[in-house]
């Protein structure tokens, strides 16, 4: 119903099981540069966390000394430090258990808030750096992946995936080197202080171990499904949010809910079995650790209680030592359970940058030479060589293509739908590169020069005239981002723009709204044309630029065409004949071969396909073969079938 197939693969799943050690790469590529800001988060958590542990040990020596028989001096915790540092008397050495405890807080107080400058820092830095890094990247691939990818997959990919990588390496860090410090911290305390109970009070920590490696096991491919589940979400929304006319118009907005419903109810499932599987978990892994602080309560408890060990322990129990087990143990039942939901973030964490990195090491068919030559337009002449090429599919779209286009003239291509007229300026554009023959402008190969010098010699005006969210002036400059407010307007006059521009609320800096969806298709494909006008090309594309608009707008728009296509070579597709009937040279396409070329008039005369496609146009339908009649609906019986496929 909703068009997602559930089941089938992550749509970044080839990407992902190709990248390994996820992890380690993005804190080897990305997190290098700032080792300074994550090293003082680690310092000064270790030594946060460390001073977080002395007051425990401080109310031990006050409990054993201050409060009882015990010498102060020979308490554990202040046997390391010279005699002579120790007060004497009973006020100076509570006055001085008070004080180490009131610095610990001051200076721990402190150091935590380095630690999270620290991990902050670092987090934000590589966050920032990945996602930018990951956009550049998706940018440049070629068209090809963006034709098997919906916008709302990658979208999650440069927000949802993003995102779990910072929380990992702010929170997730953060909250490993905190756990870390305070187990080994406390376990080291531990043993020195009384190692036999020690023992009793770390057993359980076995068995979280292994309790812990399931999860693990078990969680790992659930993340990976939440992680795709979200992108399909995503495309479902940005889909019908795109299509918010269509739908309104056609009034089927309880049809798209029921469609959102289905596609959320997915994640829903998806995600609950992730959650359902944490639930379990957590509770569990505390019940584990809880454990721990039982036995050694129990167990210190009756050998205070006492004064002898039960069963195999020996010797004696301080009071304030005890207590000091007590408070630690009870510290260490939630950095044990805390320990789960680390993981859990770095499995999250690790699920989203292998989609990443898959999307990184994604490559295209187009081969970029960093080193290639800069293409020099000195005629405009081009050359199609017995050009072939397919698609994904295989299945052949142009065989054999050969024509020349002498500087300055202006060659259409029509055909049917599906004849490989598009395609035929993709590879002009080296959005696709050629699998056989070669195309060559003046002389040089496109494969051969970089891509930027070539795109830079292009100017292309398309059927759909995208517009970005700005204004009118950000619109027309774009691409040539340093033109004056005189050439952008010089720009729309000769694309018969100004006028209405100037009509406009705010003139020029009027905003067109996302997409231009304040403008008409007309006044869109004016700016798209004004746009080119600016870039001022060697070499033009016209792809159905007057396919929107109505019969006196296009007049307008040919008006300013025919400006911008003199002394200069221009490409142009058309499925309105009478706008390019003036062309110097008409190829006619069908199933991907040039089947007819000359004038508008030449072919009009051999009464063949073009003939009979102006007939069309024409209203002469009933003139019309029968012959062509039937190939026209093979044509789109053909062209529908591989839409579906």
């Amino acid at each position: 119903m909703d068009g997602v197939d559930w089941d089938e693969d992550d749509p970044f799943e080839e990407q992902r099981d190709s990248v390994e050690s996820p992890m380690r790469r993005l804190l080897v590529e990305y997190g290098r540069p700032y080792w300074f800001s994550v090293s003082i988060g680690l310092i000064a958590s270790v030594l946060a966390r460390a001073l977080d542990l002395l007051p425990a040990l401080m109310l031990a020596v006050a409990i054993d000394a201050v409060f009882s028989d015990a010498a102060f001096a020979e308490q554990v915790p202040l046997s390391a430090l010279p005699e002579a540092w120790l007060p004497t008397t009973e006020m100076g050495q509570f006055t001085f258990v008070v004080v180490v405890i009131a610095g610990s807080f001051a200076f721990g107080a402190i150091f935590h808030w380095l630690r999270n400058w620290g991990f902050n820092a670092f987090s934000q830095s590589v966050q920032h750096d990945v996602r930018t890094a990951t956009y550049d990247k998706m940018q440049r691939l070629d068209m090809e992946f963006f034709a098997n990818k919906q916008t709302g997959e990658m979208m999650s990919v440069l927000s949802n995936d993003v995102n779990q990588l910072e929380r990992f390496l702010n929170e997730g860090m953060n909250s490993a080197t905190r756990l870390i410090v305070m187990v080994v911290g406390i376990t080291v305390l531990l043993f020195w202080l009384e190692p036999q109970l020690a023992l009793v009070s770390l057993a359980p920590v076995p068995l979280i171990a292994m309790f812990t490696y399931l999860f693990v096991k078990k969680i790992q491919p659930k993340y990976a499904a939440v992680r795709s589940s979200v992108g399909k979400v995503n495309s479902r929304l940005e889909n019908n949010l795109g299509g918010i006319n269509v739908i309104k118009s056609s009034n089927t907005e309880s049809f798209e809910s029921g469609r959102v419903e289905d596609v959320s109810r997915k994640y829903y499932d998806t995600n609950w079995g992730a959650i359902w599987l944490r639930i379990k978990f957590f509770p569990g892994l505390q019940l584990i650790s809880g454990i721990g602080f039982v036995l050694t309560f129990l167990v210190g408890g009756y050998w205070v209680f006492t004064g002898t060990g039960p069963g195999p322990i020996t010797g004696e129990l301080a009071v304030g030592t005890f207590v000091v087990f007590i408070m630690y143990t009870q510290q260490l039942v939630w950095p044990m359970a805390q320990f789960g939901q680390v993981i859990n973030m770095y499995q999250r964490a690790e699920a989203s940058s292998e989609r990443i990195f898959g999307l990184m090491d994604e490559q295209g068919r187009i081969e970029r030479d960093a080193n290639a030559d800069e293409l020099e337009v000195y005629e405009g002449r081009v050359a199609y060589e017995r050009v072939g090429f397919a698609y994904d599919d295989g299945e052949p779209v142009l065989e054999d293509v050969s024509f020349e286009v002498d500087g300055g003239e202006t060659v259409a291509l029509v055909g049917p739908t599906g004849a490989g007229k598009s395609t035929v300026l993709k590879l002009l554009l080296r959005l696709y590169d050629v699998d056989e023959g070669t195309i060559r402008i003046d002389g040089q190969d496109v494969r051969d020069v970089s891509l930027s010098s070539l795109r830079r010699s292009m100017g292309y005006v398309g059927q759909e005239s995208f517009l970005f969210y700005g204004t009118v002036e950000e619109n027309i400059a774009y691409g040539s981002f340093d033109a004056s407010r005189e050439e952008i307007e010089a720009a729309a006059r000769a694309a018969e723009a100004h006028d209405f521009v100037q009509n406009l609320p705010d003139g020029y800096d009027t905003m067109v709204g996302e997409r231009g969806v304040k403008l008409s298709g007309g006044q869109r494909q004016r700016i798209a044309i004004a746009r080119a006008v600016l870039e001022d090309p060697d070499i033009l594309v016209l792809d159905e630029a007057t396919s929107d608009v109505d019969t006196e707008t296009e007049m307008l728009i040919q008006r300013s065409i025919d400006d911008l296509t003199e002394d200069r070579t221009t490409f142009a597709i058309a499925h309105r004949l009478s706008t390019i009937k003036d062309a110097d040279q008409i190829l006619v396409l069908e199933g991907g071969q040039i089947v007819e070329r000359g004038t508008h008039a030449k072919l009009l005369e051999e009464d063949g396909l073009y003939a009979h496609l102006w007939g069309v146009q024409a209203g002469e339908i009933d003139d019309l073969p029968q012959e062509f009649i039937e190939r026209a609906q093979r044509r789109q019986a053909r062209t529908e079938a591989k839409q579906y496929d």
